[in-house]
């Protein structure tokens, strides 16, 4: 029985079962600089999970302790029910990282390295999915290549390789589209969305890209200056801002801006007006009322919704330091 065969036992997978389970969490590096806080996280079992924040926050940190690569200060860790402490070698069969760095032994053709990955956690010959996994990324003809002459894009490709040698249960992608083309973007997300639906496996994303947390995440977390500000569905972080914006397109340019209080107006270079309220103190009704006071007459009519960066930088800011 391989190591990843073990790590998948203690967790009974259910609707309620964490993948990922983090209590106190806390890091203090030599010279005093506190990189987490003591963290508290709870990650769904099956779920893709964003974990995000701005540069220093300790995501990289967490990371690193997940991965076995940073020894943590205090608190506790569980990977597939595995305590760190405890059960380290099976704690860290049950997780893959693919790690922003492109940490690769140039000597190593891509089926090398895959053997080597798999060697290292314990997986038989006989169990081993190098040519599945090398078609799965797209490097089927570069399987033989050695790593020094690959793209910076197949190189990408590679990490997330190596990250699934051992089929985890959790796989972490670390900022895994940052600076990489379209065509690699798309591929990548294809294979996580195949990951999570066919094989359960719980995904967790970090990322600069909040468009990209917005649309593959189930359930976000947002970290800042080593603490944890937010965790909640998706859509319920987009339900914490209650900003509205009404964007009129005008028949003609309006002599006046709207005023009327709980309105913000403001002109736009396209020539519309956006009428920005918050919706639990104001009514769409007195927004088109004051437009209407203003002798605006309206040709066309949207409104707009917060995105999650409008979430991520109210919750961010307003925990700066």
């Amino acid at each position: 029985m391989t190591k990843a065969e073990k790590g998948s036992k203690p967790l009974d997978k259910g609707q309620n079962d964490a993948a990922i389970r983090i209590e106190g969490l806390t890091k203090t590096y030599a010279g005093g600089k506190q990189a987490l806080k003591g963290v508290d996280l709870s990650v769904p079992a099956g779920s893709v999970f964003g974990l995000l924040g701005p540069n220093g926050a300790g995501k990289s940190t967490l990371i690193n302790i997940l991965a076995g690569l940073v020894i943590k200060t205090a608190g506790q860790v569980q990977i597939w029910g595995w305590d760190q402490d405890r059960n380290p070698r099976q704690s860290r069969a049950a997780i893959g990282v693919m790690p922003q760095e492109l940490n690769l032994d140039p000597f190593f053709t891509p089926r090398g390295a895959l053997e080597v990955q798999a060697g290292l956690y314990g997986v038989p010959k006989s169990q081993r999915r190098t040519d599945e996994i090398l078609e799965m990324v797209g490097l089927s003809d570069k399987a033989e290549a050695y790593a020094r002459t690959l793209s910076g894009g197949m190189r990408r490709r590679l990490l997330l390789a190596k990250a699934l040698v051992h089929s985890p249960q959790v796989l972490v992608l670390d900022e895994p589209t940052a600076g990489v083309d379209i065509e690699l973007r798309q591929m990548l997300w294809n294979n996580v969305r195949k990951l999570n639906r066919e094989r359960g496996m719980t995904i967790i994303l970090t990322t600069h890209y909040l468009e990209e947390a917005e649309e593959m995440c189930d359930e976000i977390a947002i970290i800042n200056h080593g603490q944890l500000v937010a965790q909640d569905s998706t859509s319920n972080l987009l339900g914490r801002l209650d900003a509205r914006t009404m964007v009129i397109q005008p028949e003609e340019t309006p002599q006046q801006l709207p005023q009327a209080e709980g309105i913000e107006a403001e002109s736009r270079s396209d020539g519309s007006l956006a009428l920005t309220y918050r919706s639990t103190q104001t009514r769409a009704e007195e927004v088109l009322a004051a437009v209407q006071s203003a002798g605006i007459r309206i040709r066309e009519l949207r409104t707009e919704e917060p995105d999650l960066e409008d979430v991520f930088l109210a919750l961010t800011s307003s925990t700066a330091a």
